[in-house]
């Protein structure tokens, strides 16, 4: 059976590694974007109806059937304590709405899809190595955001488990992406690259190669794992 997979923040990145790592396969995949293009749907997770907004759309591309949930859409904006008040707060809503409250509805709309039929499903998210060692002084709500990420990820799979719901999540450190590209600038590159054993940073290609090996192939006594993807820069 064709599988229907449906990869927010698949415009760039390791979004566009993941859906690029899906070639050859039997799937069909719904992408999305803050813009729309070629398959993928426009949808503004900033906003609380977004999330909705896009699982709709998602379903009516999809046949009405979403197998496999990825969610990858994510937002790395710096919030110094020093900024002003309402600057500082903005800025953590922001990044909370898009890194974690839109990802747990999309979770939600899968679970109460998938646990409606046969066959069973996933959810994939893409969190972060800073879930678990934290972030810089100007990233507590990134990191806050993506341990309630993992966080949630093992509470779906206990959960959920029993309704053939299965929950899985991946850490990266930091990824050859324009988002890491910048941090890794703004904080001096080769401080940051001699914390990280392998001597280097993911790129993309590795951590889409994950996200495809949760979607089909993990068997399901693995759901609640969470893999991390770091270069030993930091092991639990």
């Amino acid at each position: 059976m064709t599988l229907h997979i449906l990869v927010t923040g698949s415009s760039r990145g390791i979004g566009q590694a993941i859906v690029e790592r899906f070639a050859g396969d039997d799937v069909r995949i719904v992408g999305h974007a803050t813009t729309p293009g070629a398959g993928r749907i426009a949808a503004d997770l900033s906003t609380p109806a977004g999330a909705t907004a896009l699982w709709n759309m998602a379903l009516t591309q999809l046949d009405n059937r979403i197998d496999v949930l990825i969610n990858n859409a994510g937002v790395f904006e710096a919030a110094p304590v020093d900024m002003a008040d309402a600057d500082w707060s903005d800025a953590w809503a922001r990044t909370m709405q898009i890194n974690l409250t839109a990802a747990a509805e999309l979770c939600r709309r899968a679970v109460l899809h998938i646990r409606t039929r046969h066959g069973g499903g996933r959810i994939v998210n893409v969190a972060s190595r800073a879930a678990y060692r934290g972030d810089s002084p100007a990233h507590w709500h990134y990191a806050a955001s993506k341990a309630g990420m993992v966080a949630m990820t093992k509470s779906i799979a206990r959960g959920h488990a029993k309704e053939d719901v299965l929950a899985f999540a991946v850490c990266p450190g930091f990824t050859m992406t324009g988002m890491a590209d910048d941090y890794l600038a703004s904080r001096g590159g080769d401080a940051l690259l001699a914390d990280i054993p392998l001597g280097r940073v993911a790129m993309p290609a590795e951590v889409a190669e994950a996200v495809r090996f949760l979607s089909l192939d993990a068997p399901p006594s693995m759901t609640g794992a969470i893999l991390d993807i770091n270069g030993a820069s930091y092991v639990r």
